[in-house]
């Protein structure tokens, strides 16, 4: 494995130094196994970011719809 290429891989998919270079570690260890179990483990925490941040803009169309149908009908009532 090309451990300059994963360097960059990690640090383009979010990982922190640390994870990052224990993964790293991993692979030059022969530790394959330790280093996908890191990966994933990484893969889902930002699958956690992912839907929290879904969350929130579904929070913010709610707040949108809610005030344009609000402006609709104070324009209707002028």
């Amino acid at each position: 494995m090309d451990l300059k290429r994963l360097k960059q891989n990690l640090s383009d998919a979010g990982c922190c130094k640390n994870t990052s270079d224990d993964i790293i570690r991993m692979c030059e260890a022969g530790n394959m196994e330790g280093a996908l179990h890191m990966m994933r483990k990484d893969r889902c925490r930002l699958m956690d970011e992912l839907h929290e941040s879904g969350r929130k803009v579904d929070c913010l169309d709610y707040l949108i719809r809610t005030t344009e149908n609000a402006l609709k009908m104070s324009q209707v009532h002028t």
